[in-house]
C-alpha cells in the first residue's frame, strides 16, 4: 500500500523499515539523523563513473597544445553545447550542464581575444626606450623643443558609422550608410599628428592626398611655422621621436631628405629617434593625442572636412591638452625616388647608439 501511494518500491520501503527496527539508529537531533542515505550512498557522480572525461574535454578546448590537432572542433565554436556532443560522440554520456560544471572547476572561463603578442622582440628594445628618454630629458632641460609624430588611421569621408555612442533622443540614432564603401568624390583623410609633450600641445595636418613621406615633413614643417617658432624663438635643435615604419620610417629614404631640407630651411639641428620595430604603441603621440582625438569624434559620421577639422580641434582634458588642425590640399604622388647622390648631400651623422634608429641632420651652414 504504501509503495502504491508514493511509487517508491517494495525494496526501498522494505529496507528502511529494517533500519528503523536497529538499535544501532541515531538518536533524535543527532548530526547522523538528517542523512537520507548513508555515506556512499546515492547515485555516482559522472566524473567517478567516467574518470577519463576532464582529460577528454581539456583536449577537446585545447586541441593545439594537449590534444589532436585535427579535432572537430578546432575550427568550430566551442560552446558547451558542441563539447558535449563530441563528447557522446566519442562514447561519453554527459549533458552539456556537466560540461560547464567541469570547466569551472577546472577553471576555465568565456574570454576575449588580447593584443599582447607584438613578434619578435628586439635585444636592444628597452636599451633604446632608455636612449629615447634620456635624449627627450636633455632637450626639455635645456629648452629645446621635442616632437612626437605619426599618422593616425585614414578616415572614409561621408555618412559612415563612426564607433562609439553619442547622447541622442531616445530611439533616434543618426542614420549612417549600411557599407563602408569609399564615396570617389569625397575619398579619405590621412590625419598627420604632432604632439608636443613639453607643451602638452598638439597640432593635426589633415591631408586629403597620399601619406608620404614629403607630407609627414610638411605637416612638420606647418606645425613649426604656425605653432613652434612661436612656443621657442631660441630653439637651435628639434628632437623628433617616430615610429620606425610608414611615411616616417627609418628606412625611408625620402624622409631623410626631407628633413635635410627642412633643416636647411629653418636652421634647426634635426634629430630623430625611432622607436624599435613593433614598439608603436608606446609613442607619446598614441596615447596623448590620437586616442583624445577618437574618443572626442566617436559616434559622429565624419560628413565633411570642416567636421573633421572642428571635432579635432575641440579636442581636450582635464590635464590640459589643446589641438589645432588644418586641412592639406596639397598632392603628395607615391613613388618619388631620391638617387644616391642626394643622399650624399644629406649631413647625415648617426648616433654611436643604433645609428639606424638615431641619427641627426644639421643643416651644412651650421656644421662648416
Amino acid at each position: 500500500m504504501v509503495s502504491r501511494a508514493t511509487g517508491v518500491s517494495r525494496r526501498a520501503i522494505a529496507t528502511g523499515i529494517q533500519e528503523l527496527r536497529q538499535s544501532s539508529f541515531p538518536p533524535k537531533g543527532s548530526a547522523l539523523r538528517q542523512r537520507v542515505r548513508k555515506p556512499g550512498g546515492g547515485r555516482k557522480k559522472t566524473v567517478d563513473k567516467d574518470p577519463r572525461l576532464p582529460a577528454e574535454l581539456e583536449r577537446l578546448v585545447e586541441p593545439a597544445t594537449r590534444g589532436d590537432p585535427e579535432s572537430p572542433l578546432r575550427w568550430t565554436c566551442k560552446s558547451v553545447r558542441n563539447l558535449a556532443e563530441e563528447l557522446n560522440q566519442k562514447g561519453h554520456r554527459v549533458s552539456y550542464q556537466i560540461v560547464a560544471d567541469l570547466l569551472h572547476a577546472m577553471e576555465y572561463s568565456l574570454q576575449a581575444n588580447r593584443k599582447t603578442l607584438e613578434g619578435t622582440a628586439h635585444p636592444d628594445r628597452n636599451a633604446q626606450f632608455e636612449y629615447i628618454d634620456g635624449k627627450i630629458r636633455q632637450c626639455l632641460a635645456s629648452g629645446q623643443p621635442v616632437i612626437s609624430v605619426d599618422t593616425k588611421k585614414k578616415e572614409l569621408m561621408g555618412d559612415f558609422k563612426n564607433g562609439g555612442r553619442e547622447l541622442r533622443p531616445k530611439g533616434s540614432p543618426e542614420k549612417v550608410r549600411v557599407h563602408d564603401f569609399e564615396i570617389p568624390e569625397l575619398g579619405k583623410v590621412a590625419p598627420y599628428g604632432i604632439y608636443d609633450p613639453g607643451q602638452n600641445l598638439g597640432w593635426v595636418n589633415v591631408g586629403l592626398d597620399h601619406d608620404t613621406a614629403s607630407f609627414a615633413v610638411e605637416s612638420i614643417r606647418r606645425w613649426w611655422y604656425s605653432m613652434g617658432r612661436q612656443i621657442y624663438p631660441q630653439a637651435k635643435r628639434l628632437l623628433i621621436t617616430a615610429d620606425s615604419g610608414g611615411s616616417n620610417g627609418a628606412r625611408v629614404r625620402l624622409w631623410k631628405w626631407e628633413l635635410h631640407r627642412l633643416a636647411e630651411e629653418t636652421g634647426l639641428e634635426i634629430s630623430v629617434c625611432h622607436f624599435p620595430p613593433g614598439t608603436s604603441k608606446w609613442n607619446k603621440i598614441e596615447h596623448r593625442l590620437f586616442s583624445r582625438i577618437s574618443q572626442n569624434w566617436r559616434g559622429k559620421p565624419l560628413v565633411s572636412h570642416e567636421v573633421i577639422i572642428n571635432l579635432i580641434a575641440a579636442t581636450t582634458t582635464k590635464t590640459g591638452l589643446r589641438v589645432k588642425s588644418v586641412l592639406d590640399k596639397n598632392l603628395y604622388p607615391k613613388g618619388v625616388k631620391v638617387s644616391d647622390k642626394q643622399m650624399e648631400e644629406i649631413n647625415l651623422q648617426r648616433d654611436g647608439f643604433h645609428g639606424e634608429w638615431n641619427y641627426t641632420i644639421p643643416p651644412k651652414s651650421r656644421s662648416s
